[in-house]
């Protein structure tokens, strides 16, 4: 019920300037989608992420959202994972190594 809600209604919401993020600072426009009838790729009622190839075409399609903010980002999935209760009954050494994994992967930087 609530995707379905936030489907239809942010499907319907009014063009916007300036909107700034609290995190990052930056600001983005939400056109007035509604002048795009007609478009396969800019209907009202798709907005929310659907699913898509990523990475690997041999992968099964996900729904993306990107984070605005990516410092501390794995850490706070696995807090946020914990916090929701997703690892009840996980031994304390689990704990650990996925702590230890998300602290290596918010160390990662990009080679290029």
């Amino acid at each position: 019920m609530h995707f379905q809600t936030w489907h239809d209604k942010a499907g319907n919401c009014p063009p916007l300037k300036g909107v700034k993020d609290p995190v990052s600072g930056d600001t983005v426009d939400f056109p007035d989608i509604s002048k795009f009838a007609g478009n396969e790729d800019l209907q009202a009622n798709l907005i929310m992420p659907e699913p898509t190839s990523f990475l690997n075409r041999k992968f099964p399609p996900v729904s993306i959202i990107r984070p605005t903010a990516t410092r501390g980002a794995a850490a706070a999935t696995v807090k946020a994972f914990v916090d929701d209760g997703l690892f009840i009954g996980q031994s304390p050494a689990f704990f650990k190594y996925i702590n230890d994994l998300a602290e290596d992967a918010d160390e990662a930087r990009r080679r290029n």
